[in-house]
Protein backbone atom coordinates (compact mmCIF):
# COMPACT_ATOMS: atom_id res chain seq x y z
CA UNK A 1 0.00 0.00 0.00
CA UNK A 2 1.23 3.49 -0.86
CA UNK A 3 1.94 5.45 2.33
CA UNK A 4 1.01 9.12 2.37
CA UNK A 5 3.12 11.54 4.40
CA UNK A 6 0.99 13.36 6.97
CA UNK A 7 2.12 16.88 7.85
CA UNK A 8 -0.46 17.55 10.57
CA UNK A 9 -3.46 15.78 12.04
CA UNK A 10 -6.09 16.50 14.66
CA UNK A 11 -9.64 15.28 15.28
CA UNK A 12 -11.07 17.58 12.59
CA UNK A 13 -8.73 17.47 9.59
CA UNK A 14 -5.35 16.40 8.34
CA UNK A 15 -2.76 17.96 6.04
CA UNK A 16 -0.72 15.61 3.88
CA UNK A 17 1.49 15.34 0.81
CA UNK A 18 -0.37 13.62 -2.02
CA UNK A 19 2.07 11.57 -4.11
CA UNK A 20 2.34 12.18 -7.84
CA UNK A 21 0.28 9.58 -9.71
CA UNK A 22 -2.27 9.00 -6.95
CA UNK A 23 -5.78 10.38 -7.66
CA UNK A 24 -7.06 12.69 -4.95
CA UNK A 25 -10.44 10.98 -5.21
CA UNK A 26 -12.23 8.70 -7.66
CA UNK A 27 -14.63 5.78 -7.62
CA UNK A 28 -13.33 2.28 -7.12
CA UNK A 29 -9.61 2.98 -7.32
CA UNK A 30 -6.67 3.38 -4.95
CA UNK A 31 -7.05 7.10 -4.38
CA UNK A 32 -5.86 9.37 -1.58
CA UNK A 33 -9.18 9.10 0.28
CA UNK A 34 -9.04 5.30 0.37
CA UNK A 35 -5.33 5.23 1.27
CA UNK A 36 -5.78 7.71 4.12
CA UNK A 37 -8.77 5.78 5.49
CA UNK A 38 -6.68 2.62 5.59
CA UNK A 39 -3.64 4.43 6.98
CA UNK A 40 -5.39 6.36 9.77
CA UNK A 41 -8.46 4.23 10.49
CA UNK A 42 -10.59 7.39 10.33
CA UNK A 43 -13.31 8.62 8.03
CA UNK A 44 -11.83 10.91 5.36
CA UNK A 45 -13.76 13.60 3.49
CA UNK A 46 -12.24 15.33 0.43
CA UNK A 47 -12.73 19.10 0.24
CA UNK A 48 -10.54 20.00 -2.76
CA UNK A 49 -8.77 18.23 -5.61
CA UNK A 50 -5.40 17.87 -7.26
CA UNK A 51 -4.87 16.38 -10.70
CA UNK A 52 -3.54 12.82 -10.55
CA UNK A 53 -0.27 13.95 -12.17
CA UNK A 54 0.23 16.66 -9.52
CA UNK A 55 1.64 16.07 -6.05
CA UNK A 56 1.87 18.21 -2.95
CA UNK A 57 -0.01 19.68 -0.02
CA UNK A 58 -3.65 18.70 0.46
CA UNK A 59 -6.23 19.02 3.22
CA UNK A 60 -8.82 16.35 4.08
CA UNK A 61 -11.60 16.68 6.65
CA UNK A 62 -12.20 13.94 9.21
CA UNK A 63 -15.86 14.67 9.91
CA UNK A 64 -18.85 16.09 8.05
CA UNK A 65 -18.95 19.32 10.06
CA UNK A 66 -15.36 20.21 9.16
CA UNK A 67 -15.90 19.14 5.55
CA UNK A 68 -18.86 21.53 5.29
CA UNK A 69 -16.87 24.36 6.89
CA UNK A 70 -13.83 23.92 4.63
CA UNK A 71 -16.01 23.58 1.53
CA UNK A 72 -17.64 26.90 2.43
CA UNK A 73 -14.23 28.53 2.94
CA UNK A 74 -13.20 27.36 -0.53
CA UNK A 75 -16.46 28.54 -2.12
CA UNK A 76 -16.06 31.97 -0.52
CA UNK A 77 -12.39 32.20 -1.58
CA UNK A 78 -10.91 32.11 1.92
CA UNK A 79 -8.86 28.98 1.24
CA UNK A 80 -5.53 30.13 -0.23
CA UNK A 81 -3.51 27.79 -2.45
CA UNK A 82 -0.02 28.36 -3.87
CA UNK A 83 1.76 26.16 -6.40
CA UNK A 84 5.24 25.73 -7.82
CA UNK A 85 5.37 25.21 -11.59
CA UNK A 86 8.13 24.92 -14.18
CA UNK A 87 7.31 26.56 -17.50
CA UNK A 88 8.98 25.90 -20.84
CA UNK A 89 9.97 29.44 -21.68
CA UNK A 90 10.24 32.40 -19.34
CA UNK A 91 7.40 34.91 -18.89
CA UNK A 92 8.31 38.39 -20.14
CA UNK A 93 6.86 39.94 -17.00
CA UNK A 94 8.45 38.59 -13.82
CA UNK A 95 5.13 38.80 -12.03
CA UNK A 96 1.59 39.40 -13.10
CA UNK A 97 -1.96 38.14 -13.45
CA UNK A 98 -3.36 35.81 -16.12
CA UNK A 99 -7.08 36.05 -16.85
CA UNK A 100 -8.92 33.89 -19.38
CA UNK A 101 -12.19 32.25 -20.29
CA UNK A 102 -11.92 28.45 -20.02
CA UNK A 103 -14.04 25.69 -21.48
CA UNK A 104 -13.62 22.07 -20.38
CA UNK A 105 -14.27 19.25 -22.83
CA UNK A 106 -15.36 16.52 -20.43
CA UNK A 107 -15.03 13.75 -23.01
CA UNK A 108 -11.38 14.60 -23.63
CA UNK A 109 -10.77 15.71 -20.02
CA UNK A 110 -9.05 18.79 -21.40
CA UNK A 111 -9.57 22.53 -20.93
CA UNK A 112 -9.27 25.23 -23.57
CA UNK A 113 -8.90 29.02 -23.54
CA UNK A 114 -11.77 30.53 -25.55
CA UNK A 115 -12.60 34.07 -26.62
CA UNK A 116 -16.32 34.31 -25.90
CA UNK A 117 -18.63 33.41 -23.05
CA UNK A 118 -21.09 30.62 -23.73
CA UNK A 119 -22.58 27.66 -21.91
CA UNK A 120 -19.91 25.83 -19.96
CA UNK A 121 -17.35 28.66 -20.15
CA UNK A 122 -15.94 29.94 -16.85
CA UNK A 123 -13.65 32.81 -15.97
CA UNK A 124 -10.18 31.90 -14.68
CA UNK A 125 -7.64 34.05 -12.88
CA UNK A 126 -4.23 33.45 -11.32
CA UNK A 127 -1.30 35.52 -10.08
CA UNK A 128 2.28 34.40 -10.67
CA UNK A 129 5.83 35.36 -9.77
CA UNK A 130 9.03 34.09 -11.41
CA UNK A 131 11.37 32.74 -8.73
CA UNK A 132 14.28 31.50 -10.85
CA UNK A 133 15.34 30.77 -14.43
CA UNK A 134 17.51 28.02 -15.95
CA UNK A 135 17.95 26.34 -19.35
CA UNK A 136 15.16 28.35 -20.95
CA UNK A 137 12.72 27.36 -18.22
CA UNK A 138 11.26 29.27 -15.28
CA UNK A 139 10.36 28.26 -11.74
CA UNK A 140 7.11 30.07 -11.03
CA UNK A 141 5.05 30.50 -7.87
CA UNK A 142 1.34 30.58 -8.71
CA UNK A 143 -1.54 31.79 -6.54
CA UNK A 144 -4.98 30.76 -7.74
CA UNK A 145 -7.82 33.27 -7.66
CA UNK A 146 -10.20 30.69 -9.16
CA UNK A 147 -10.09 26.91 -9.15
CA UNK A 148 -10.80 25.66 -12.67
CA UNK A 149 -9.93 22.26 -14.10
CA UNK A 150 -6.31 22.18 -15.34
CA UNK A 151 -6.28 25.96 -14.90
CA UNK A 152 -2.55 26.55 -14.36
CA UNK A 153 -1.62 24.09 -17.08
CA UNK A 154 -3.86 25.54 -19.78
CA UNK A 155 -3.35 29.22 -18.94
CA UNK A 156 0.43 29.00 -19.32
CA UNK A 157 0.20 26.65 -22.31
CA UNK A 158 -2.09 29.09 -24.13
CA UNK A 159 0.77 31.61 -23.92
CA UNK A 160 3.21 29.12 -25.49
CA UNK A 161 4.73 28.24 -22.12
CA UNK A 162 3.44 24.74 -21.30
CA UNK A 163 4.54 23.20 -18.04
CA UNK A 164 7.51 20.87 -18.42
CA UNK A 165 6.37 17.28 -18.90
CA UNK A 166 2.78 18.25 -19.72
CA UNK A 167 2.37 16.58 -23.10
CA UNK A 168 -1.39 16.99 -22.91
CA UNK A 169 -0.95 20.75 -23.22
CA UNK A 170 1.93 20.86 -25.68
CA UNK A 171 5.13 20.12 -23.77
CA UNK A 172 7.79 18.22 -25.70
CA UNK A 173 9.82 17.56 -22.57
CA UNK A 174 9.33 13.88 -21.72
CA UNK A 175 11.96 13.85 -19.00
CA UNK A 176 9.46 14.33 -16.18
CA UNK A 177 5.85 14.23 -15.09
CA UNK A 178 3.82 17.44 -15.17
CA UNK A 179 6.02 19.99 -13.36
CA UNK A 180 3.35 21.30 -11.00
CA UNK A 181 3.35 21.01 -7.21
CA UNK A 182 0.87 22.11 -4.55
CA UNK A 183 3.22 24.09 -2.31
CA UNK A 184 1.04 25.80 0.30
CA UNK A 185 -2.50 25.74 1.68
CA UNK A 186 -3.69 28.37 4.16
CA UNK A 187 -7.07 28.94 5.83
CA UNK A 188 -8.77 30.02 9.05
CA UNK A 189 -9.73 27.38 11.60
CA UNK A 190 -10.96 27.90 15.16
CA UNK A 191 -10.11 31.59 14.94
CA UNK A 192 -6.51 31.00 13.86
CA UNK A 193 -4.72 31.10 10.52
CA UNK A 194 -3.22 27.70 9.75
CA UNK A 195 -0.73 27.09 6.96
CA UNK A 196 0.85 23.92 5.60
CA UNK A 197 3.71 23.69 3.09
CA UNK A 198 5.67 21.11 1.14
CA UNK A 199 8.20 21.16 -1.69
CA UNK A 200 8.87 18.70 -4.52
CA UNK A 201 11.93 16.45 -4.56
CA UNK A 202 14.67 18.96 -5.39
CA UNK A 203 16.93 16.13 -6.50
CA UNK A 204 14.62 15.31 -9.41
CA UNK A 205 14.38 16.95 -12.82
CA UNK A 206 13.23 19.64 -13.50
CA UNK A 207 13.14 20.92 -9.91
CA UNK A 208 16.87 20.35 -9.48
CA UNK A 209 17.57 23.06 -12.07
CA UNK A 210 16.46 25.79 -9.67
CA UNK A 211 17.22 27.34 -6.31
CA UNK A 212 14.27 26.59 -4.01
Amino acid sequence: MTMIEILFENEDFLACIKPVGVPSQCDGAEDAVKLLKEQTGDEIYPVHRLDTAVGGTMIFAKNKKTAAYLSKEIAEKRFAKAYFAVTEGVPEEKEGRLEDLLFKDKRKNKSYVVKRERKGVRRASLDYRVLDEADGKALVCVMLNTGRSHQIRVQFASRKMPLAGDGKYGSRDNGCEVALWSHKVEFEFDGKTVSFKSIPNIGEYPWKLFKM
